[in-house]
């Protein structure tokens, strides 16, 4: 023959090539007969087929099981899944794989046949889709320079206390930082929903209400001081206080960060040398003067942007906020005339308790893709609040050892900051507010009057406070519907 040719079942070259394969069988018999060896039948076969003389091969009329099992092995990670044999004639299409090949190597008649014996031969396997990325990871580094961005200036207090009497006038300065802590609050909530819109409406909304929150914040200050030296310090402190707050909605820390070098160099060098009255009052300025140009540059980058089209917010939406912002104050005020180094403490770690409203959010949606049933979802939800709380709170419990204060009212009092926090970041604005208000009033009006139990006021309320808001964390958000 000069060439391999297509073989047809019944055909005049099988019949040829089965009178070849008779006269093989018997030679194999006459061996064994004479020596004694066992020959396979099949292995005869296929030496016939590699004859040099005869280039064709005859087609299987039953499937090889040792070749399919051993194609099933190689393809059993792509077979299991599938729900259709269709699929694995797919798969063995994509694989290329003919029809003669398939009746040449595996037996089969066709691709269906092979691809049905395959499915068979496999079993079953649904592997679960790949998790997302975590949608909450926070950004740790970030997270702990805007802790650190809270606490840096009160290194100007640090810098301009030789220079002036605060005695008799700190209550000036607790108006006016009372006033601008609640109006930040409340700004910054309504510049993070215009953000929603676009950058250059927040922008809008910061330019507007920054300059009108510093301006009413001297304002108050100036009514207890009758506008004196003391009210100059105080509208330092709310320009301050407003520009950083428009820089930190616009996400610009490292860039407060730079205009507060000049405060932290001079802060620095204080324990081994004297800078001198110019220093000590020119540095805090020359601060103040770097964080109201960058934050110049951070509105009008933001004004430059396109405009977009959008609904306003209601003002009311942002009035909770303010409030919490007001009871937050005055509950770390209340603190500081007891211990101020436990108000430091407690600025310090509100960057880690921004970080823990991060995890809390991703460990939550973890623990809503791990269970089936609301009350499995309820016990995890009550498991990663506990969690995060013992995480935010153990370090305070050495940091107020090491400061001094009291480790109940401390812990107590983050607890209440913390979990009021993570209400508000839910949208449970309200009761967040309500909660820290009730605590905030009775503790100023017990100490305001010296009732009993006189100090012992504060921790007794933001105990009760931190349980009110646990319970009302656990009721909401140990639903799945608000981690959907």
């Amino acid at each position: 023959m000069s060439g391999p040719i297509s073989l047809e079942p019944g055909g005049p070259e099988q019949e040829t090539l089965a009178i070849r394969l008779a006269d093989t069988r018997r030679s194999v018999r006459k061996v064994s007969d004479d020596h004694t060896v066992l020959l396979d039948t099949r292995r005869i076969a296929r030496r016939v087929a590699a004859d040099h003389t005869m280039a064709l091969r005859i087609p299987r009329f039953h499937p090889d099981e040792e070749a399919v099992s051993m194609l099933a092995a190689d393809l059993a990670d792509r077979v299991g899944p599938a729900v259709h044999p269709y699929e694995v004639a797919a798969l063995l299409e994509s694989e290329g794989l003919t029809a003669s090949l398939i009746q040449e190597r595996y037996g089969h008649p066709n691709l269906f046949s092979l691809a049905t014996a395959l499915y068979e031969r496999v079993p079953r396997t649904f592997p679960e889709p790949a998790l997302p990325a975590d949608p909450w990871r926070p950004d740790t580094l970030r997270c702990l320079l805007r802790g650190a961005l809270f606490a840096l200036p009160g290194l100007a207090f640090l810098l301009t206390a030789p220079l002036w009497d605060a005695g008799g006038h700190t209550r000036a300065l607790v108006v006016a930082g009372l006033f601008s802590w609640a109006w930040g609050q409340a700004l910054g909530h309504r510049a993070h929903l215009r953000m929603a819109v676009g950058r250059r409406e927040a922008g809008r909304t910061l330019l507007l209400g920054a300059p009108l929150g510093a301006a009413l914040a001297t304002a108050a200050a100036g009514v207890p001081d009758g506008f004196g030296p003391v009210t100059a310090v105080a509208a330092a402190q709310s320009v301050y206080l407003a520009a950083a707050g428009a820089l930190l909605v616009l996400g610009r820390e490292r860039l407060l960060l730079a205009a507060l070098s000049p405060l932290i160099g001079g802060a620095a060098v204080l324990p081994w040398w004297e800078p001198g009255k110019e220093l000590r009052a020119g540095l805090p300025l020359l601060a103040l003067l770097a964080t109201l140009v960058v934050c110049a540059v951070a509105l009008g980058a933001c004004l430059r942007t396109p405009p977009a089209a959008g609904r306003r917010p209601k003002l009311v939406w942002s009035l909770p906020y303010g409030l919490f912002g007001l009871a937050a104050g005055t509950l770390v005020l209340l603190e500081g005339k007891v211990n101020a180094y436990a108000v430091i403490v407690l600025t310090l770690s509100m960057g880690p308790a921004e970080w823990l409203l991060y995890r809390y959010r991703g460990m939550s949606v973890a623990a809503l893709r791990a269970t089936a049933t609301p009350a499995g979802f309820l016990l995890r939800s009550t498991g990663v609040l506990a969690l995060c709380l013992l995480i935010y709170l153990g370090p305070l419990f050495p940091a107020a050892l090491l400061s001094h204060a009291d480790p109940a009212t401390l812990l107590t009092l983050a607890a209440t900051l913390w979990t009021a926090l993570l209400l508000q970041a839910f949208g449970a604005a309200w009761p967040a507010a309500t909660i820290c208000l009730l605590a905030a009033g009775t503790s100023a009006l017990v100490n305001r009057l010296e009732l009993p139990p006189g100090t012992a006021i504060l921790p007794l309320s933001c105990c009760a406070a931190a349980l009110l808001l646990i319970v009302c964390a656990l009721r909401m958000l140990g639903r799945p519907s608000p981690h959907a």
